[in-house]
C-alpha cells in the first residue's frame, strides 16, 4: 500500500485511492478490479486484520506462573465430563458477590460458528467506543486466548492474578458441594470476575456447550444469539436438532432479544416456542435481516447486509466462506439489537463504523492461511456440517489443482460423516493424531479413511509433524507453479498444535 496517497498523517486515503486502484488493474476482469479495489481500500480504512493468539510469555517467571496455574486446573473436570448443573457455578457467582450481573451481556449458542460471531460482535462493539469482556472456546493455542478484555485477550500476568484471586471461594465452593468446580466451571467465573474488575461495558460470552446447564448460563442475556444448529454432542444434547435447540434455547431469558440464524425446521421450531414462553422477541435470518449480496475479494468478501435498521452496502470481511458472510449478518443484528436499533429507533448503525470493526476481524484457525508454496490453511471443523461449509469455502476462496488433507479427529466425534464431507475435495488425505487424550488414534482413524477414500488415496503419520511434512510434499509434488495446497482440519487442538509447528504464534 506505500503507493497509495496518503492523507495528511501520512496514511493512505482510501477514498482517493479507489479510483487509481482500479485504473491500475487494467490487466483484469474490470468487475473483479472493482471488488479487489473496494476490498483492499476498505481494508485501508479498518487496518490490517491481527489473529490475536499469543505466544508463551517471554518472561520466565509469569510463564512458570501461567504453567502453575494451567496445571491446577488440569486437575478438575475436563471440558468433556459435564454434571448437567448450574448449582456449582451460581455457589461461585455468590460468594464472588454476582459479578456477571454487573454489566450487559450478549449470550452466544448454536453448534457451528459460535467464536467467528463472538469475535465479529466484539469488534463491533469496540469500534463503537464500548470496553468489550470476550469469553470463548475452546482456545487454539494459549488459554490466554479465551478471556478477552478490549479486544485482546488477556495478558499472562493478569489471567494468573486473576486465578489466584479467586481461587480462595473456588476452595469455599469445592469444600461445599457434591463435586469439584470444572475446568470450565472456573475460567467461567474468573471471565465474569475479570471483566466486572475491568470494568467491561458488555460482555459477549459464548456457551462451552448446550445452553440451559452451561456453566456460563447464570447470566441474563439482554440479547441471545444462536448460530446454526446441528448434530454434535448427540450423547450430551440430544440425537435431532429438535432435541439439540431445546437444550440451547435455555439461554432464551424473560424479555430478551433472539437473533436466530438459518436453522433445521424443527429447531427453529423449539427456539420460537420458547422466545413466546419468556416473551422474548425474534429477529430471523432470511426474513428480519440476511445476506442480500456476497462477492469473492481479496483474502475476503464484500458483502452487502441487511440488519434490523436497513442495508449496510460495501462491507469487506477479512475472512473466507458464505457461513462467515452469514455469520456476519448475525453479528451485525445482534450488535443492532443490543443498541435498540428497530426496537427503540428506526436508523441504522453508522456505516463507516461498521465498515471499520468488520474489516479489522480476524478468527484463527479458520480458514487462516498459514503458509505459501504450498499454501497451508487451517480450519477448526469437527463435525459434518462444519465440514461441509469449510469444503465449499476452500472450493470458492482457492483454486487449488491439488489438495491434500491433513486431519487429525477427536474420538467422541461424527468422524466418518467428516470426512466423507471432506472426500469431494481432497485428493489424498493423511491421517494423524493431536496431543489431547481425547484425540482418535491415527490407525483406528486411518481405517475409517480407508473406506471413505479408499487405500491409495489415505497414508498414516501418528506424529503430527510428520503428517505436515508428508502433506506439504505431496503438494510440492505439483511442481513450484502448481496450485497445490493443503488444508488442516478436524479439530480446534489439531489446528493449534500444527500452527505453532508452522510458526504461528
Amino acid at each position: 500500500m506505500s503507493d497509495l496517497p496518503h492523507d495528511d498523517n501520512g496514511r493512505p486515503d482510501p477514498l482517493d485511492s479507489f479510483e487509481e486502484i482500479i485504473e491500475a488493474e487494467t490487466t483484469r476482469d474490470p468487475d473483479l478490479a472493482v471488488i479487489e479495489a473496494g476490498s483492499r481500500t476498505l481494508r485501508t480504512q479498518g487496518g490490517a486484520p491481527t489473529a490475536d493468539v499469543p505466544a508463551r510469555p517471554e518472561d520466565p517467571e509469569v510463564d512458570k506462573a501461567l504453567r502453575e496455574v494451567e496445571a491446577e486446573l488440569a486437575t478438575r473436570w475436563g471440558e468433556t465430563k459435564l454434571e448437567p448443573s448450574v448449582s456449582r457455578i451460581a455457589a461461585l457467582m455468590d460468594v464472588l458477590g454476582e459479578p456477571q450481573r454487573s454489566y450487559p451481556s450478549i449470550h452466544i449458542t448454536g453448534t457451528n460458528g459460535k467464536t467467528s460471531t463472538a469475535r465479529m460482535i466484539e469488534a463491533l462493539l469496540g469500534a463503537f467506543e464500548l470496553r468489550t469482556g470476550r469469553y470463548t472456546s475452546p482456545h487454539v493455542q494459549s488459554i490466554t486466548e479465551r478471556i478477552s478484555l478490549d479486544g485482546a485477550p488477556m495478558s499472562a500476568e493478569r489471567f494468573v492474578e486473576t486465578y489466584q484471586d479467586i481461587k480462595p471461594y473456588v476452595e469455599m465452593v469445592d469444600a461445599a458441594q457434591e463435586y469439584r468446580l470444572s475446568f470450565f466451571e472456573v475460567l467461567t467465573g474468573m471471565a465474569y470476575a475479570a471483566f466486572a474488575d475491568a470494568p467491561v461495558d458488555v460482555a459477549v460470552v459464548e456457551v462451552g456447550m448446550g445452553g440451559s446447564w452451561d456453566a456460563t448460563n447464570v447470566i441474563d442475556a439482554d440479547v441471545a444469539v444462536v448460530t446454526p444448529i446441528a448434530l454434535d454432542h448427540t450423547d450430551r444434547l440430544g440425537e435431532t436438532p429438535a432435541e439439540i435447540a431445546g437444550e440451547k434455547a435455555g439461554i432464551i431469558k424473560q424479555d430478551a432479544t433472539v437473533i436466530l440464524a438459518q436453522q433445521p425446521v424443527d429447531a427453529a421450531q423449539v427456539l420460537l416456542k420458547k422466545a413466546v414462553e419468556v416473551n422474548a422477541t425474534v429477529a430471523r435470518e432470511g426474513l428480519e435481516f440476511g445476506v442480500v449480496a456476497r462477492q469473492v475479494a481479496v483474502g475476503g468478501q464484500l458483502l452487502t447486509l441487511r440488519g434490523l435498521g436497513g442495508e449496510y452496502h460495501e462491507v469487506y470481511l477479512p475472512l473466507h466462506g458464505a457461513h462467515q458472510a452469514h455469520n456476519a449478518a448475525v453479528a451485525l443484528a445482534a450488535v443492532e439489537a443490543f443498541f435498540g436499533v428497530g426496537a427503540q429507533r428506526a436508523e441504522p448503525l453508522d456505516i463507516d463504523t461498521v465498515r471499520k470493526a468488520f474489516a479489522a476481524v480476524s478468527s484463527p484457525g479458520r480458514m487462516e492461511v498459514v503458509r505459501r508454496s504450498p499454501t497451508v490453511v487451517l480450519d477448526a471443523a469437527h463435525n459434518p456440517a462444519g465440514a461441509e461449509v469449510t469444503a465449499e469455502a476452500v472450493r470458492e476462496a482457492f483454486d487449488f489443482s491439488r489438495l491434500i488433507g491433513v486431519v487429525g479427529a477427536s474420538g467422541d466425534k461424527d468422524v466418518r460423516g467428516l470426512l466423507e464431507a471432506f472426500e469431494p475435495i481432497f485428493a489424498e488425505i493423511v491421517v494423524t493424531q493431536n496431543s489431547s487424550h481425547r484425540a482418535m488414534d491415527a490407525d483406528e482413524l486411518a481405517a475409517i479413511a480407508v473406506e471413505v477414500f479408499g487405500d491409495e488415496r489415505v497414508q498414516v503419520e501418528p506424529r503430527l509433524p510428520d503428517a505436515l511434512e508428508a502433506a506439504i510434499t505431496l503438494a510440492e509434488e505439483e511442481g513450484e507453479f502448481a496450485g497445490g495446497g493443503v488444508l488442516v482440519t478436524g479439530s480446534v487442538i489439531t489446528v493449534g498444535e500444527a500452527r505453532l509447528l508452522l510458526g504461528k504464534g
